[in-house]
């Protein structure tokens, strides 16, 4: 029996440069604390080796700082046996990056740098598939269906890139074989890139990244405890929560006449774990000028208890009549700029981005009102 913790895109060193300032610095720590997690996920569960598919730093750059602590942070974990698979972000085109992993890894981490077996146990052998630069442009695994192993061994295929159309990136010139294991007569393929967790087959598994780093997967980070009792049967499969971070897309759907501040209530999570969500809430269908002002608002009051909280209401239609205007004023000159702008906003003889404008315009003119009522 061989057990193992199969994870994949750290991603060390990302600069979260779009978030704003004060939470860029908690995401990169996250990322590398995730380090630990891993560990303490592994020491739980009695495995021995930790499998990072691929792009466990951010670049073919990573700064000496990054580098350093994270070779530190793995060799704090005597007992723990690391394995770091080369990946489309820090590919083998980066000869420095690892040519210096080389000379300064601990003893506890293992580079598998090469397509060729590596020995992970008597009985248990490691087919590599590094990526040999960020785009190879053919399939890397390619290789396992005819490496040769000893009668009875374990084999478990080891990759980092696209299956069918799970690229991260885009690229589709360099698409993993989806029946690989099944070709090369594997127990397991672990694979990175694909930062959600996703099973190819059963044989065939995407980890996901431990610790999210965009709203795409809507997970939370997690690894995959695998556990192969002998050569041939099929691996028994266990994710683990490793993320410290919760990144979730929150729909937020409005009918002219509801409240939707108070639908949104019910969407956020409460109490502490506020502080480690990233929540984007996507707002759709149809409301008032007043439900929005006030849900606008009642975002703005509460995003500081969140690590980010953004309102993304480009498909959300807002129907303005008349008798809303009475919220602005009901003569005078603001008045008058509202029924302008309303009209404006619903001329079809004005271009739709003219039309845009009335509205986001008129929009401001309510804020303003009710900010100074």
């Amino acid at each position: 029996m061989f057990r193992f913790l199969h994870s994949a895109d750290l991603h060390l060193g990302k600069p979260f440069g779009s978030m704003p300032d004060e939470l860029r610095g908690r995401l990169r720590e996250a990322r590398h604390t995730v380090l630990d997690r891993l560990a303490a996920q592994a020491r739980a569960a009695g495995a021995e080796t930790i499998l990072l598919a691929g792009d466990v730093f951010d670049t073919e750059t990573p700064s000496p700082a990054v580098l350093r602590q994270a070779l530190a942070a793995m060799a704090g974990h005597d007992g723990l046996r690391w394995i770091l698979l080369p990946g489309n972000h820090d590919s083998l085109a980066a000869e420095a990056l690892w040519a210096g992993l080389a000379t300064s890894r601990p003893g506890n981490v293992v580079l598998a740098t090469e397509p060729a077996p590596l020995r992970l146990a008597d009985d248990v052998i490691l087919l590599p598939a590094p990526c040999t630069t960020r785009r190879p442009g053919r399939d890397l695994s390619e290789w396992m269906d005819g490496a040769a192993t000893p009668p009875g061994a374990i084999r478990i295929g080891f990759a980092h890139g696209a299956v069918q159309s799970f690229s991260e990136d885009g690229g589709a010139g360099d698409v993993i074989a989806p029946d690989r294991a099944a070709r090369a007569g594997l127990d397991y393929l672990a694979l990175g890139d694909w930062h959600g967790q996703m099973r190819i087959g059963p044989r065939t598994w995407y980890s996901g990244a431990p610790e999210p780093d965009r709203f795409k997967h809507d997970a939370s980070g997690r690894a995959l405890l695998v556990t192969i009792s002998a050569a041939g049967a099929e691996p028994s499969i266990e994710p683990v929560e490793t993320g410290a971070f919760d990144w979730r897309t929150l729909a937020l759907d409005c009918l002219a006449g509801d409240d939707p501040s108070a639908h949104l209530a019910t969407l956020l999570p409460a109490g502490p774990s506020r502080r480690q969500s990233l929540i984007r809430v996507v707002a759709t269908g149809r409301t008032r000028p007043p439900a929005r002002v006030w849900l606008e608002a009642d975002l703005k009051a509460i995003a500081p208890e969140f690590a980010l909280l953004q309102l993304e209401a480009q498909e959300l239609v807002t129907e303005c009549e008349s008798e809303d205007l009475d919220q602005i004023d009901r003569a005078g000159a603001l008045r008058d700029a509202a029924e302008m702008l309303l009209a404006e906003s619903g001329d079809e003889g004005r271009s739709s981005a003219e039309r845009e404008v009335a509205r986001e315009a008129l929009m401001r003119l309510f804020s303003y009102c009710a900010a100074t009522a």
